[in-house]
Order: structure tokens, then C-alpha cells, then sequence
């Protein structure tokens, strides 16, 4: 996507929280001090200073608070670890992926929002992605991004048809997958019936990777990893031969967008996930998917005020100005309504990949022993160690290790 031409002086009253601070009855300004922690792109100069244009943005609707701002670099997968290790020295206001809400609650870092805040935020968000920053009942976070993957390609290669199946493309030009990083492989066993975590909130079910269902995935990688027009992505090798024409489609999300869009041109094509071919059956990939949120340190000294800025940084005006600069793709209902927003290719793969074709991350503690055993049978499969002739000893043994605190 082209970078769009924005002003930075906006409008950002939109959203009820006019009026949330009450400062003193003798009209005194409160001195307030707030700690604001995001990654540096949001920072950047380059991308129009986003974090920096919208704080300010609140702060003058806010007159009755003289706040001072403090900025850190922090990425929202690493965000949520942080202030859970250490929240009294973490930042008032977080960005943070919703993945990492266990740390938060574990530690008692992240602030539940409840009474007119969270009123707000259910009526501008899905249930869905609502669902994917709950634990019970309580609410900790305001949501500005689904966050999922989905599948680019070259519109000179495959056709509309084409991308709805991958092995139909395989047989027309080249793909690239990261079959070693376990963010994605899961989509092959997922779409075939496996399952984590019975909903993916119940711990004690356990991982389901077992039995035929997982064994057939197993076999079909093996068979899609020697595929002579399958490549697997890693270390920007997708993205590194879009450019020199040597890869014709991969998978990867909204951040690598501008430079598909800068090789690819008019023939940039997105798509939520394709299906798979199994058995002579038809199977859908399932991407986990989950949300990126504006959290608030239960530590806060100035909680009324960190409160009221994360949700201003949830908000409309705000996840608009956070897409035209950055193409950060919005999940405000509102926002998706506009016609503009709604006809974006991005933001409808991203949505129906969110919507169609993926499950919700689990955020179970469990989940932590899941990750190095499909990247090891992935690179098991890569270097000829898992084969059809030990595809089922080899599977059961990475849901042996998924099951177990052995490996986290």
C-alpha cells in the first residue's frame, strides 16, 4: 500500500472522553507524569511521529492535567514481559500483544477496564476480538489491530481461482512458507482437526496433534517440503525473491505490506489462507490469530489519566491516523464501516483471514511448551530427520513434548 498523505493536526475528541478528568474544584491543573511504551515505528519521524502526534492530540483535550510524557521503545511482544517482571518500573501506558495477557495477570500488572471505559470499547469492537483480551470476565486491554497472517502473491502469476488452493498453485509458480517457525505451521494440523487447549482456554484438555489427522499433515509437508516449487521462507528470503521474481506468493502479515507493494506494484494480490489438498479432500488452513492492545500498568500512580489514554489510543480518529501512516490495519467497527477502509485489500484479507480462517491464539500458560516442538519437526522435515517412514513416531512425539513442561 502507498503511504497516504495525512495532517497531523486531528480531531481526536471522538470517542466520549471528553470530560473524563475532572481536575480540582479550584480550577488548579493537576501535574501529571505518564510513561508511554511502543515500538519504534510508532516513534518514527518517518511515520509521522504517530505515538508523539496523538498524545499531544490528548493532552489538549485535556487542559486540566499538565502532562509531561515520557516515551520508551518497547515491541508489543516483549511488552507484556516486561511490565509483569518489573511494573513498577514499566511504563504508565503499553502497546502489547494480547498473547501476552497471562504475564499481566499472573503478575497482577495489567489494569482491568470496566464501568463507562469498557462500555465504550464493547460497543466499538467485535465480540471476537473483545474475547481475545478477556481472562473470565474482565477486560484488559483496548484493542486497535487484529493481529494474523495471511497470503500475498503476484496477480501476473496466480488468478482469483488459483489462490484459493495451494496446491493449484504449486503447480503454477512458486510459494514460499515459514515452515520452520511454529507461528505458522500449526495451520496445516489446525485446519485438519487438531486442536489446543479444547477452545483454547481450557488447560487441562491439553493438545490434540495426535492420531491420523496429524500424521496425514505430517505426510502432506513432507511431500510439500520436496515440492521443487515450494521454498521455505526464513530470514527474508520470501520477501528477497518477490524482488528478484524467483518467488511468486508467501505469507506474512500487514508490517511487510509497503515492501510487497514497492516490488509487486498493481500485481500485489492478498488473500485470506488458502486451502490444502488431504486425502483428495479439500482442508481449510487455520492461522492463530489474535489482537494487539493499548494495556495500563496497575502501578500507575496517575491511573484516571493512563486509563483515559488508552483508551484515546483505541479509539477511531486514532486507529485511523495508525492505518494511514502505518498501515495498521483497524479493528474499530466504525472505522470499518468507511468505504475507503472497507475496499482496502489489506484490510479485508486481514479481517476475513481473522473472521474465516483462523482459530484465537490460546494464551494459556501451557502454550509455552507449543512452540519448540513444531519449529523442531519443521526443521526435521527440512533436513530429511522426519520422513514417512517415521511420520507417525515423529508426530506423536512433538504432541508428547506439546504436552509436557519439558520444553517451554
Amino acid at each position: 500500500m502507498k503511504k497516504r498523505a495525512v495532517s497531523l493536526t486531528f480531531g481526536l475528541a471522538a470517542g466520549g472522553l471528553t470530560g473524563c478528568g475532572s481536575g480540582s474544584e479550584d480550577g488548579a491543573v493537576e501535574k501529571v507524569r505518564l510513561m508511554v511504551w511502543s515500538p519504534t515505528a510508532d516513534q518514527s519521524k518517518d511515520n509521522g511521529e504517530w505515538l508523539q502526534t496523538c498524545c499531544e492530540a490528548f493532552a489538549d483535550e485535556h487542559p486540566e492535567w499538565d502532562i509531561t510524557f515520557v516515551y520508551g521503545i518497547m515491541d508489543e511482544a516483549s511488552a507484556s514481559s516486561q511490565v509483569g517482571q518489573d511494573p513498577d518500573a514499566s511504563a504508565d501506558v503499553f502497546l502489547y500483544s494480547n498473547d501476552g495477557i497471562a504475564w499481566l495477570t499472573d503478575s497482577k500488572a495489567a489494569a482491568k477496564f470496566g464501568g463507562k471505559y469498557r462500555e465504550e470499547i464493547e460497543a466499538t469492537n467485535s465480540p471476537e476480538i473483545l474475547q481475545s483480551l478477556m481472562l473470565g470476565d474482565d477486560l484488559y486491554g483496548v484493542p486497535y489491530t487484529t493481529n494474523t497472517w495471511y497470503m500475498f502473491y503476484d496477480k501476473s502469476v496466480f488468478s482469483e481461482e488459483d489462490v484459493k488452493n495451494l496446491d493449484t498453485m504449486l503447480e503454477k509458480g512458486v510459494v514460499s512458507f515459514p515452515f520452520t517457525n511454529s507461528w505458522y505451521l500449526p495451520a496445516f494440523y489446525v485446519g485438519n482437526g487438531c486442536t489446543l487447549f479444547g477452545d483454547g482456554t481450557d488447560e487441562e484438555a491439553g493438545v490434540d496433534f495426535t492420531g491420523q489427522k496429524a500424521v496425514d499433515v505430517t505426510n502432506y509437508l513432507i511431500d510439500l517440503e520436496s515440492n521443487p516449487n515450494f521454498r521455505i521462507d526464513a530470514d527474508g528470503s520470501g520477501i528477497a525473491g518477490l524482488r528478484d521474481g524467483s518467488i511468486n506468493a508467501m505469507f506474512t502479515g500487514s508490517w511487510d505490506a509497503n515492501a510487497i507493494k514497492e516490488i509487486l506494484g498493481d500485481n500485489m494480490g492478498v488473500t485470506s489462507l488458502p486451502t490444502f489438498t488431504l486425502n483428495g479432500e479439500e482442508v481449510q488452513m487455520k492461522a492463530y490469530a489474535g489482537s494487539k492492545a493499548v494495556g495500563v500498568n496497575s502501578h500507575s500512580k496517575y491511573m484516571e489519566q493512563a486509563v483515559a489514554l488508552a483508551v484515546y489510543l483505541g479509539s477511531a480518529e486514532v486507529q485511523r491516523l495508525h492505518y494511514e501512516l502505518l498501515n495498521v490495519i483497524p479493528c474499530n467497527t466504525e472505522l470499518l464501516e468507511d468505504p475507503e477502509i472497507a475496499s482496502d485489500q489489506l484490510v479485508i484479507a486481514q479481517n476475513d483471514t481473522f473472521n474465516y480462517t483462523s482459530i484465537l491464539q490460546p494464551f494459556v500458560s501451557q502454550m509455552n511448551n507449543c512452540w519448540t516442538p513444531v519449529e523442531n519437526l519443521g526443521k526435521g522435515i527440512r533436513n530429511g530427520s522426519v520422513t514417512h517412514d517415521n511420520a507417525e513416531e515423529q508426530t506423536e512425539a512433538m504432541n508428547d513434548a506439546m504436552n509436557s513442561d519439558g520444553i517451554s
